[in-house]
Parts: C-alpha cells; sequence; structure tokens
C-alpha cells in the first residue's frame, strides 16, 4: 500500500479485483524483479487488502465497508447490509449492499435494458463481495480456441484457493445433492453430473472457513515483493497510447485532485466489464467491438425446505450474523449442458428468504435457495456506448446501454422456471407459489465487451493472451474478455484468461531481460 505515485515501471495494472490480483501474483512468482503498479478507484477496505467484507468480524465495520463500496452515492447508513436480504426481493432495480446502480442511461427507450447493472468501487472491486462460486465451464461455454484453457483454469482454481469439499460437513447437504441427482442426472455426462459447488473459500486449522477475496489471490508472494506497490483511490482516466503501443497511464489522486502521469511498458486494464470499455475508449482506443456483444445472465430463483428430513443439531456456536462461513451453508451444483443451457446454484440458507410465522424456526440447513442462471443470446447489438459530453460521477465518459432479450432469451428464461420448479419439486415444500426472474442486469456476471477473439476480424477486442488488437502492450482482463454465451458464475473463467494474460507479458519481460 502506498499513496506514492512512480514515475514509471514496467507494468501498471488498473483495477484490484480478482483479475487485476491475478496479474499481480502472477508477475511476482515469475518475474519478480519487474515493478509492478496497481491503481485502485476505490478506497482500503480492510487488511490485507481485498479481503471479502464478510470477513470482517466487527458488524459496524463490515457494514461501513460495504457503504464505502458503493462508489461516489452510498447508500443509506440505515440500509441493510446482509446481501441475503432482499433474496426475493422483486424489485426493478435490486440493490445489493456493497454495490451502486448506474444512475442513468442503463436503458434505451424501446429496449429491456441492464436495470440492474451495478458496480463496485473498492480495493478487491468484486470480489470483496461476491458468493465465492467457481464452476468450471461445460460444452458451448468453452473457449474452443484455448488449447490450455484447462491448464489455465487449475492455475486460476490455485490463485483462488477453490475447494469443492468444503461443506462435506453440512447439514443435508448430502440429501440435498442426492435428491437433485436423481432428479436431474439422466443423460448427463460424468462431469456435468449434480455435485458440491467450487467455492472460493479458506478453510482454516481451526476448522473456521472465510471467503476468498483478492487478498488470497494476491497472496503473500504479492504482499512480500517490494517491487509490486497498490495504490488505492487512484483514479486511471487514461491510458496513454503513442505509435500503436501503450506506453502508461494517467492517475488522478481522489484525494487531492492531482494527477500524475506514470509511465509503463505494459497497460493491464481490469476495471470491470463496465468500466474497462470505459477507459479503453476515453483513451481512444476504439475498436469496431469495444462495448459489443454485451451480455448478462437471465437469472431466476426460487426457494423450498426440505421435506422429510429429521432436524440436524445446531452446529453454529456464534450469532447469525457472523462473517465465517458455517458448516450449514451447503452449496450445491447444477451443471451446464448443452441440452439443459443452464447453470444451478443450489444454496442452504442460514434463515428462510420469505417470511415464516414468528414461532417458525427451521432447522439449519433445511431452507434451501435456487438460483438458475440461462446463457444469453449473445448479439453485436447489444453494447455500452460512451457519450462525447456527459460524463458519470467520477468524470468518465457516461455510459448507455443498449439491451435487449430475445425470442430465444425469453424462451430460455422460461425453459428455465421450468427447471428450477423441477429441482424445487425434488427437495421439498416451495416457500412462494413462483420462481422470481430477477431484472436484467441482476446476476451482476456482465461479459463480452472487450471479448477474445481468435483472430483480428472485427468481432473481438483482444488475442487469445488478452492482449488489444493493434495496442502492443495493452491488455484487458475480467468477465468482459469472455467470448462465449456462458451461464456458469464467470470469475474462475475471467481469473484463468487473466493468468493466460499475465504470462504472455512475464515471458516478454523475461526475453526482454535475457
Amino acid at each position: 500500500m502506498t499513496r506514492t505515485f512512480p514515475d514509471a515501471v514496467d507494468v501498471a495494472v488498473v483495477g484490484s479485483g480478482p483479475c487485476g490480483a491475478a496479474y499481480a501474483r502472477v508477475l511476482s512468482e515469475l518475474c519478480p524483479a519487474a515493478a509492478v503498479a496497481v491503481f485502485e478507484a476505490g478506497p482500503l477496505l480492510a487488511d490485507p487488502p481485498g479481503t471479502h467484507v464478510k470477513n470482517i468480524v466487527d458488524p459496524a465495520e463490515r457494514a461501513r465497508a460495504q457503504r464505502r463500496s458503493e462508489g461516489p452515492a452510498p447508500l443509506a447508513a440505515g440500509t441493510a447490509t446482509d446481501t441475503m436480504d432482499g433474496y426475493a426481493d422483486d424489485a426493478p432495480r435490486l440493490v445489493r449492499p456493497g454495490t451502486f446502480l448506474l444512475a442513468d442511461g442503463y436503458r434505451q427507450p424501446g429496449e429491456d435494458g441492464l436495470p440492474g447493472a451495478a458496480m463496485s468501487s473498492n480495493v478487491g472491486g468484486m470480489g470483496a463481495h461476491w458468493t465465492g462460486a467457481c464452476p468450471r465451464p461445460g460444452g458451448s461455454e468453452r473457449i474452443a480456441f484455448l488449447p490450455d484453457l484447462d491448464t489455465l483454469l487449475a492455475e486460476a482454481e490455485r490463485l483462488l484457493h477453490v475447494d469443492a469439499r468444503a461443506f462435506d460437513d453440512a447439514p443435508f447437504a448430502d440429501e440435498v445433492r442426492k435428491r437433485l441427482a436423481a432428479a436431474l442426472d439422466e443423460g448427463r455426462d460424468d462431469d456435468r453430473l449434480v455435485a458440491p459447488m467450487p467455492l472460493a473459500v479458506v478453510r482454516h486449522d481451526d476448522g473456521r472457513v472465510t471467503w476468498s477475496g483478492s487478498d488470497v489471490v494476491f497472496g503473500e508472494e504479492t504482499r512480500a515483493n517490494p517491487h509490486c506497490t497498490l495504490v488505492p483511490e487512484a483514479l486511471v482516466t487514461e491510458v496513454i497510447v503513442a505509435d500503436g503501443r501503450a506506453s502508461g497511464v494517467r492517475v488522478r489522486d481522489l484525494p487531492t485532485g492531482e494527477e500524475h502521469v506514470v509511465h509503463a511498458r505494459f497497460v493491464v486494464v481490469a476495471a470491470d466489464a463496465l468500466r474497462t470499455p470505459q477507459l479503453l475508449w476515453a483513451s481512444g482506443v476504439r475498436p469496431h467491438a469495444l462495448g459489443r456483444y454485451l451480455n448478462d445472465q437471465p437469472q431466476t430463483v426460487f426457494a423450498v425446505r426440505l421435506r422429510d428430513v429429521v432436524d440436524a443439531p445446531e452446529e453454529q456456536d456464534g450469532p447469525r450474523d457472523e462473517p465465517a462461513i458455517v458448516p450449514h451453508s451447503g452449496v450445491n451444483w447444477v451443471p451446464y449442458t448443452d441440452d439443459e443451457p443452464f447453470h444451478g446454484q443450489v444454496m442452504q440458507l442460514d434463515a428462510s428468504p420469505v417470511p415464516l410465522a414468528p414461532d417458525d424456526v427451521p432447522a439449519p440447513g433445511s431452507i434451501v435457495g435456487l438460483g438458475w442462471f440461462c446463457a444469453k443470446d449473445v448479439r453485436e447489438s447489444d453494447r455500452v456506448e460512451f457519450d462525447e459530453s456527459a460524463t458519470d460521477p467520477y468524470g468518465m465518459p457516461a455510459m448507455r446501454l443498449h439491451y435487449r432479450l430475445t425470442e430465444r432469451d425469453h424462451a430460455s428464461i422460461e425453459a428455465a422456471r421450468a427447471a428450477v420448479r423441477r429441482a424445487a419439486a425434488a427437495l421439498g415444500d416451495p416457500l412462494g407459489e413462483e420462481p422470481l426472474t430477477f431484472p436484467p442486469g441482476a446476476s451482476l456476471h456482465y461479459q463480452g465487451t472487450v471479448r477474445m477473439g481468435e483472430t483480428d476480424d472485427g468481432t473481438s477486442v483482444c488475442s487469445p493472451t488478452s492482449q488489444v488488437w493493434d495496442v502492443e502492450g495493452l491488455y484487458v482482463a475480467g468477465n468482459g474478455v469472455i467470448p462465449t454465451a456462458t451461464a456458469c458464475n464467470p470469475t474462475l473463467t475471467s481469473v484463468a484468461l487473466a493468468v493466460g494474460g499475465a504470462r504472455d507479458i512475464a515471458a516478454k519481460l523475461t526475453a526482454v531481460r535475457n
């Protein structure tokens, strides 16, 4: 951590979420002598930098961290900070603690828009607030032109500390999985059967389980690297490009308003799927595909109470708002297949998402939330555009989202609703009459806006190593790089692609030094 802005570095990284952290980590491991600076527009929330807010023990400090993540206009102090509050909310613009919605521009006349589009500004990015789900993509979700995809995914699992067995002792988890498998496994390949959800978590020697944030991705390898620095509240307003090559960044020190130019041999923009194309556009880097192919994952949720189970003993020692992941937070996974193009995330909840009778206290693990995600019908016309004159609260070009759900999307959503009903029926008694389909954008899984391509044919922004076409030394990272229509949680894939980009930079730095 520093408030000193270097004059020059080998690699400037914009954004401290899991993908920006992956670049810093891989470069610290492969090129420990390289100077790396990570710039983050948001504030530091906790130590170590990038800590998941659920790991902050003090409730007041946790709430303060969430409010500080909510950009220029945080929610009111009394607003709920429990991420499960509003799980079954049918609000047209769903607000989650630690995130902030686009104030305007999220829908154009006659279009569906992305009313749920939201971001976080803090060290650790959305990785300080996420659910930790790290399933591998399957079928058409996979990026066919990357022969080393599985190797990269394995490395991403290492960096995120992915564990599929962390909740083996969760009450009823085996029973939930058994019932889902009986209802859904028929006809599936072995790697697409109902299974425990791979989660980015750390199980400690004392039995505690905590969420992985960017702190875990940074790791001691990065924190102990004297050549790697992290500068919070530092807004990068421009990538400096000269003669077809990135040569540095222009950074605004938000506490003072002072601007600094930091020269760099390589620049990595790892903001998010909306702000990464925003920065490129503001920097005059505007390939045809920039901001296009924007896609989200339509999301349908439901909840049930397990039937015919004997209450398990209470295994949680502290109050229910403690940050550690407790044993009755079991999570199961219904993988995506091309025949069933949905991804199911089945969570055993600490409490019911809908009101129960005052004297009705469910057994831990007996309330199950089901979330089904659909793959979007990806189209070039779904895009984020930027205003030539208007600006957002950070002074960057204002966003204008163009987004429509196609007939194919509506059919997919209806099929997912039917699938979640089937899964619910296999588990227990519904809590509520019908599944709830969230407004577009509510999944927070935006992708495609700086998408990767096999060749520079105008339909992609970057190469298979994440370098922007025709701009030497400029790399992009994050969910926006994913070029396929996915339904599974995207973080593992985006971190895997970041690993590939970081290795490419490391190879170039090593070649020059040798």
